[in-house]
């Protein structure tokens, strides 16, 4: 471009042809006209007029300005290759940032699909098991609480039963003691007799089992004065029969009451043991559950940073675009210009060499 600078400079020093000359045809007149128009035709044109009316050879001026058009071409393919050389920074350029685009997107795609589809069900998850961890605590609580209010109320039953055996086992006893001393007894003795009798229902009431050898007892002892001697003793082994069944229920709700302590014990034990496991549990699930929320923030994070990276890349790839397109544009037109150029310094240069431009520049000469 600064030859073509010069050239003008040195065009607007020059001497013009004038294309109205009568000794150019139509035909001529337009050729010159657009040879006009470019820089270099022009001062082609020019240049040889000059160069002729000097004196110089046409074979000399011929060779320099086949040497100007040279440059010309030669400036043309620099710019190919430049644009070459840019399109293939360009096309490297575009391709790393598509590549590195679809990197942040898989990136992105994968950081959504794991908030979505892993952090949030496992947050929802983890937080139905905390539920459950605490409804499985307080269950504990109610659980043990119940079984301390049952085993109180059972001792207390076992307490009751204990001293109604107790109060019937004396009854008895004192029975026993009584119809032993019984040679002839008297109405007071039967009746006293007949009075514990009472007294051993009334505390046996809760116990049907025993219930029909008391019945029998009062049977006999309201029909029986004791004056029979068979009939006392079979009295006698009555009491002692009722007194071995009630014996034998003493001890069998006593080791049943024995039992039931240590069956409540090691249910006591065993709900604790329970319970501090739920705690455990709760801890653990505590901690993951801020583990989540905390990844959550991450990932949360992570999106906004690859959203932002996207966005960047994006505008890169579209500034890259902007810029080549700019440059493609700068280029088509130097392109263009180059062309241009030269078409018409060839046409030129095809004009100054046929007979008409020579007998032009000779007959000017001859009229100086």
């Amino acid at each position: 471009m600064l030859k073509l600078t010069l050239c003008v400079l040195l065009v607007l020093g020059a001497t013009a042809i004038n294309v109205q000359s009568s000794v150019w045809t139509n035909r001529d007149q337009k050729a010159l006209a657009q040879i006009h128009t470019s820089g270099w035709g022009k001062f082609i044109l020019n240049y040889a007029e000059l160069h002729m009316q000097t004196g110089g050879i046409l074979s000399e001026l011929n060779s320099e300005i086949e040497k100007l058009v040279g440059e010309l071409e030669e400036e043309l393919a620099g710019v190919h290759h430049e644009f070459n050389r840019r399109t293939d920074v360009h096309n490297r350029e575009v391709a790393r940032l598509e590549q590195e685009i679809q990197d942040k997107e898989r990136e992105l795609f994968n950081a959504h699909d794991f908030y979505d589809n892993v952090l949030i069900p496992q947050r929802d998850r983890f937080a139905a098991q905390l539920e459950q961890l605490q409804e499985n605590i307080a269950q504990n609580r109610r659980t043990l609480s119940e079984a301390e209010v049952k085993r109180e109320n059972d001792h207390e039953t076992f307490e009751s039963e204990v001293a109604e055996h107790n109060d019937a086992i004396s009854a008895i006893d004192e029975c026993l003691q009584l119809l032993s001393t019984i040679a002839t007894p008297s109405l007071a003795q039967i009746k006293k007799v007949q009075k514990n009798l009472s007294k051993i229902q009334s505390s046996l009431k809760k116990h049907n089992q025993f219930q029909i050898f008391v019945k029998v007892l009062l049977e006999i002892t309201v029909e029986s004065n004791f004056a029979d001697q068979g009939a006392l003793r079979d009295i006698v082994v009555a009491f002692n029969n009722l007194r071995v069944e009630l014996v034998d229920s003493l001890n069998q709700i006593t080791a049943d009451e024995a039992q039931a302590v240590t069956d409540f014990n090691n249910q006591v034990i065993q709900l604790n043991q329970e319970h501090a496991e739920f705690q455990r549990a709760v801890v653990v699930k505590n901690a993951e559950i801020e583990a989540n929320a905390t990844k959550i923030e991450q990932t949360l994070d992570l999106i906004d940073e690859l959203d932002a990276d996207l966005e960047t890349l994006n505008g890169q790839l579209q500034a890259e675009n902007d810029d080549y397109a700019f440059a493609t544009d700068v280029y088509n037109a130097t392109v263009a210009e180059y062309n241009k150029e030269i078409n018409a310094a060839n046409q030129a240069l095809e004009l100054l060499n046929q007979p008409r431009f020579q007998d032009y520049v000779k007959s000017q000469l001859k009229g100086a």
